[in-house]
């Protein structure tokens, strides 16, 4: 027997956080819309009772049938498990690099910064621009460009003295892409950053030095 109502926690293609109609049309109500409309109305009234706030989701769902919206999927999936692990990976991350760049400070020895590219395996903009910040959170490297066409990040590393070093920045950048992917990514996405990271060029890119 077909559901009458079909939340997006049961069915992945749906949006985050909406519910689908069974009928012979498809209506999919986006359900934080339903909520700030509803807020919306108890605002208009000025009094926060039972009846205003029954009476909003009324409107608020009849609105949201009769006017629908465009469907716009940014590929963004919620899954809270990836959430809590990337959370805690990057609040590390930050404490590592945090402690690594004091000591670089505190040394006498020079150390050589450069730019490397780093090629990613998810090319959408919601998860090249959610690896972007991912990285440039953690002290010792920033994104200073991505480039949508290759999906490839530019970050500015400041240790670049040994290839090792380059290397470990790469496989930094790659462990926070399937981190962010697992925490925010579609099921195919997810399938993708399980592979090999991309075989990058030869660092004609990685001996600039800044």
């Amino acid at each position: 027997m077909k559901r009458l109502i079909t939340l997006s926690r049961r069915d992945p293609e749906l949006p985050p956080f909406s519910a689908e109609f069974a009928g012979r049309r498809r209506r999919v109500l986006d359900l934080p819309l339903i909520a700030w409309l509803t807020v919306i109305w108890v605002l208009l009234w000025s009094t926060l009772t039972w009846a205003n706030l029954i009476t909003g989701v009324v409107v608020a769902v009849f609105v949201s049938l009769a006017f629908p919206l465009p469907r716009v999927d940014l590929g963004l999936r919620l899954h809270p498990w990836g959430i809590l692990v990337l959370a805690a990976y990057v609040l590390y991350d930050m404490y590592a690099s945090g402690v690594k760049v004091t000591r670089q400070t505190f040394t006498r020895r020079p150390h050589r910064p450069a730019v490397i590219a780093v090629p990613l395996r998810c090319r959408s903009d919601l998860m090249l621009t959610a690896t972007a910040v991912s990285v440039s959170n953690a002290p010792g490297g920033s994104v200073i460009e991505v480039r949508r066409a290759t999906g490839t990040l530019f970050l500015h590393v400041l240790d670049a003295d040994r290839p090792a070093a380059l290397d470990a920045a790469r496989r930094s950048v790659w462990r926070l892409e399937r981190l962010t992917v697992r925490a925010f990514g579609t099921s195919d996405e997810i399938k993708r950053v399980a592979k090999e990271p991309p075989v990058r060029e030869q660092d004609d890119d990685a001996g600039e030095e800044t």
